[in-house]
């Protein structure tokens, strides 16, 4: 069974302290380095009262979550006929 590979970049931008906002993004890739599209990322913290903030990546493989507020993230990623690594 092949595992993803995940690059992710965290970026926070910076402005006012009660309006912070920042994004998770990255490419999502096969063992062999091939990118994969269809991929569900999801990120949950408690700093989203609305649940987790869900996306699926393009056909580059790329994602991105944007406006996520301070605080630590579990991002998973899921794609049927995958393991997770």
């Amino acid at each position: 069974m092949r595992t993803l590979m995940i690059a992710i970049w965290l970026v926070a931008l910076p402005c006012a302290a009660a309006a912070q906002d920042g994004e998770i993004a990255g490419t999502v890739s096969d063992d062999t380095g091939g990118v994969l599209p269809g991929v569900t990322v999801a990120a949950s913290s408690d700093a989203l009262p609305t649940g987790p903030r869900v996306t699926v990546t393009d056909t580059d493989g790329r994602y991105a979550l944007t406006e996520l507020g301070a605080g630590s993230y579990v991002v998973t990623f899921s794609l049927p006929g995958f393991e997770r690594a």
